[in-house]
């Protein structure tokens, strides 16, 4: 397969063209730990194309990802799913459609909602014990669907936990009613090229974003957005303007470029190992570790530790696969995720599988309790809330308040109080068990 945005940017650099445009460091090598890449880094000069245009280098390296993907279309963008998301939300406000959002949502959701005036409808799925992954209830699913005019339901899948949803049984009560199916898919750019293909547009997804950096070999900020649906094939990148920047990255990009060639001629082959590494690795801490979490399925290169039924804490392995070497990817008191990639070798699992089971503590099981999740009270919409004037104050002192704009760390930026909700005294007690210090909430407000 092609790379033609690659190979444009290696022409460039090679051709001795005198370099009257931006970027400011001319393409020079200089002491900066950057410059090997600065021959690369251009702006939009003749011949390289726009990101956000249907022809040129970058449009056809976007339609060889989108025949390896299997889309009606995929497009390229290099501010992350972040951008995926603003386009798919503005894409349903243009047809006046009513979001309805699966619970666990990324702050990136909430702050779409906000530029684009989106009040969303919750579903709130059966958590066990996180609010960062929970089962999504495909009955209430329907009767919440059946029962909102125009309506597009929003889901995340696979979540922080590797938590997978029923994305053909969610499209088939989509579609049955009319309504639209979007999924950030965000952790599970790897899902089209296991043995069993379980992408979201494979499945019936109408618009699905996925971040490519998380699990493929691209740079940080590279992400597609692809489309299942043909009838938003033309005004995908007219609905990306409304949000991208006007100097998308060219190395971005071109990373996408050459995962294309990456994705033609090596993942099928590193994934089969990756699998069955994962499973070994499993198999070796299995004895000692609970590695088992509800869930319709779980996208495979996700390793996750259920640290509280295993006797400890999330933090307390988190910090000891530090001391060992080992940078975990999230962790709260009951998990911590480690991220596998098809581009991790063998002796990645065996040094994961050999300081887990070098770690010492003396098993302390708690007696499990199922989160309680208590609906929320609104009091002002998303929009109004996150745009109010706010103080920062205690978590501790929040009860009563109505929460601001959302400040939640990421990972994994699933906020538990939502822009112009109530903070009630059980919603300010999961913030603090998360570790979240302070909350803003909108000034002057107490109920």
């Amino acid at each position: 397969m092609n790379t033609p945005v690659s190979d444009f940017l290696c022409s460039y650099a090679q051709s001795g063209m005198l370099r009257m445009h931006m970027p400011g460091h001319k393409g020079v090598q200089n002491d900066s730990i950057l410059s090997e890449i600065f021959r690369y880094d251009i702006t939009e000069i003749t011949g390289a194309g726009n990101l956000f245009e249907n022809e040129g280098i970058i449009a056809e390296s976007e339609k060889n990802a989108s025949v390896l993907f299997g889309t009606e279309a995929t497009f390229y963008s290099a501010q992350g799913s972040t951008l995926c998301i603003q386009t798919m939300l503005a894409l349903m406000k243009r047809e006046n459609r009513n979001v309805i959002a699966v619970r666990n949502v990324h702050r990136a959701f909430l702050s779409a909602c906000t530029l684009l005036d989106i009040e969303p409808q919750w579903i709130f799925p059966e958590y066990s014990d996180t609010v960062v992954s929970g089962k999504i209830n495909l009955n209430e699913a329907e009767k919440i669907i059946s029962s909102t005019e125009n309506a597009c339901l929003y889901v995340t899948s696979p979540d922080y936990l590797g938590a997978v949803a029923d994305i053909r049984s969610l499209a088939d009560i989509c579609h049955r009613y009319g309504a639209v199916l979007l999924v950030d898919n965000a952790h599970g750019a790897l899902l089209p090229f296991y043995e069993e293909n379980r992408h979201p547009v494979h499945l019936g997804a109408d618009l699905c974003c996925d971040s490519a950096h998380k699990m493929l070999p691209a740079l940080t900020g590279a992400a597609y957005l692809h489309v299942g649906n043909p009838r938003y094939t033309s005004s995908v990148k007219d609905a990306m303007l409304l949000f991208a920047s006007t100097s998308p990255s060219y190395l971005i990009t071109c990373s996408l470029d050459l995962c294309n060639r990456y994705i033609e001629t090596q993942i099928r082959e590193k994934l089969r190992n990756s699998v069955k590494w994962m499973k070994e690795l499993r198999e070796a801490v299995s004895e000692k570790y609970c590695i088992e979490y509800p869930a319709f399925d779980r996208e495979p290169l996700h390793f996750t530790v259920n640290a509280e039924k295993s006797g400890t804490t999330g933090e307390f392995l988190a910090e000891k696969l530090r001391e060992n070497g080992i940078e975990y990817e999230y962790a709260d008191s009951i998990y911590t995720v480690m991220l596998f990639s098809p581009e991790d070798r063998h002796e990645a699992y065996l040094k994961a599988a050999e300081v887990l089971n070098s770690i010492e503590f003396e098993a302390e099981y708690r007696e499990t309790e199922k989160l309680h999740f208590p609906v929320p009270e609104r009091k002002m919409s998303v929009r109004s809330a996150a745009l109010s004037a706010f103080e920062e104050i205690p978590v501790s002192e929040s009860a009563g308040r109505i929460c601001a704009n959302i400040n939640v760390p990421c990972p994994p930026a699933v906020p538990v109080a939502v822009s112009g909700e109530l903070i009630s005294p059980e919603l300010s007690l999961l913030m603090k068990k998360y570790g979240i210090e302070k909350v803003r909430v909108v000034a002057g407000r107490y109920l």
